[in-house]
């Protein structure tokens, strides 16, 4: 791999990290914005404790996003996001049960979710790149 190769990685590694976090940041801090409605939102769902899970998914899209986006503790982060937006898509998106006025939003939306999860996937596994501060302590840990 050349010097170009290596700087085009660590680009789009770095670019992939900030689109991610770019929806769930946002997402994040509408839900404490708007916590009594997001609380409500998934009260209409039927699941018990909504407040708890309100403040779940803003500890995720809010935390973890954040995480991924500096590139701490990315892999782990990562593989969180990527389980919540599965079953996030599940249980908000779940298209087969929709109404058919619905039905197609919510395929994409649940679809959406999965391709989400794909990505962070790659993250988990792959880890946030060069351009991360995972990559800068693991750089500054002294070596046998």
């Amino acid at each position: 791999m050349n010097a170009n190769d290596t700087t085009i990685n660590n680009v789009l590694t770095l670019l992939g990290r900030i689109l991610i976090a770019a929806l769930f940041v946002p997402a994040g801090l509408a839900k404490i914005a708007g916590f009594a409605g997001t609380a409500g939102y998934i009260a209409s769902v039927g699941l018990p404790l909504p407040q708890v899970g309100a403040a779940i998914a803003i500890a995720v899209e809010v935390g973890f996003g954040l995480m991924v986006l500096v590139g701490w503790r990315s892999r782990l982060a990562a593989l969180g996001m990527a389980v919540f937006t599965v079953v996030a898509g599940v249980i908000f998106h779940n298209f087969w049960a929709a109404a058919a006025d619905q039905m197609q939003m919510q395929q994409i939306n649940f679809f959406k979710n999965l391709s989400l999860a794909g990505g962070l996937l790659f993250i988990a596994a792959f880890g946030p790149g060069a351009w991360s501060l995972d990559a800068r302590a693991s750089a500054s840990v002294p070596r046998d």
